[in-house]
This record gives C-alpha cells, sequence and structure tokens, in this order.
C-alpha cells in the first residue's frame, strides 16, 4: 500500500477518522479509497474489508506500519500456512514471542509499542532486559511485564 502524503493527527483525531469511516457507506467507502490510495477501490471487496483496510492504513500512518521483515513473513503463511516448510517451530509455539514481533499496549490514553529484539526488548529508543521493566517504567509501579501486555492471560487460554 502507498501513502501519498504524511499526516500529523492525534490518537483522539484518529479516533474519530475511524468513527467517520464506520458510518460511510460502500460507495462512501470506496471513495475514500481513492482518495487515500490515489486508485480505485477493488470491486470485490466488501464493505466490512474495504472499512478495515481503511482503518489500518490510518493506523499505521499514525503509528508506523510493519517492518519488512514481519511483512515478508505474513506474506510467506498468506500464501503457506507452513511458509513453505520455511518457518522455525518455535515460531508457531503459543507464548513463544519471536524477534520483531510488536506489542502495544494503552497507557493513560497513550499506545505503548514495544518491539521483540534478539536479546531484549525496545521501547521509547531505549532497550530493556525484561519486558516487566518496560511495564514498571510506563506505570511507576510493580508490573508483570507478560501480564501488562496480555501475554501471560492469552498463554493460560491457549493451554
Amino acid at each position: 500500500m502507498t501513502v501519498v502524503a504524511q499526516r500529523t493527527i492525534t490518537p483522539e483525531a484518529l479516533e474519530a477518522e475511524i468513527a467517520q469511516l464506520r458510518d460511510l457507506d460502500l460507495f462512501g467507502l470506496r471513495a475514500r479509497w481513492h482518495s487515500v490510495f490515489r486508485r480505485k477501490a477493488p470491486e470485490h471487496l466488501p464493505r466490512h474489508l474495504l472499512f478495515k483496510i481503511l482503518a489500518y492504513q490510518l493506523q499505521a500512518e499514525i503509528f508506523g506500519d510493519l517492518d519488512r521483515e514481519t511483512k515478508q513473513f505474513l506474506e510467506r503463511v498468506a500464501l503457506d500456512p507452513n511458509g513453505g516448510g520455511k518457518l522455525k517451530p518455535a515460531m508457531l509455539r503459543p507464548g513463544r514471542l519471536q524477534p520483531g514481533t510488536i506489542l502495544v499496549r494503552e497507557w493513560s490514553g497513550a499506545p505503548q509499542r514495544v518491539v521483540v529484539l534478539d536479546d531484549g526488548f525496545a521501547w521509547n529508543g531505549k532497550t530493556y532486559r525484561s519486558l516487566s521493566e518496560i511495564a514498571r517504567t510506563i506505570t511507576g509501579t510493580r508490573w508483570s511485564g507478560p501480564r501488562f501486555f496480555g501475554l501471560r492471560d492469552r498463554a493460560q487460554q491457549s493451554t
């Protein structure tokens, strides 16, 4: 997807823009698609997919899109759930964070994005050894990092 111009927008304005998208009919979403992507919307896409793609694009413009490596991984998975046999089994294990994973949590109205690295976690331009260090820095109180980012509950549900 190509974005013609970057915009500066607050999270509140983004929410309002996405709310406006929800109110558009199919014709309105196709017109908005044309203004965002500078091309005609694919005819085969139903309204709910047009909405989701447009909302994703608006968020990606503001908060940043996926990195190249993650996009390539998702493209491989989309073409072949086994990634053509190239996916490591650890990538498919629930509860295991792989480098390049982006964790997002909203705290006090602001999105907090953490990138999983080979040797720790990146948040706000600094590298941390644990998610708990980041959760403590964000909140000012002692938190379990996995619980703060919703990983503990998800791992328990999948077992």
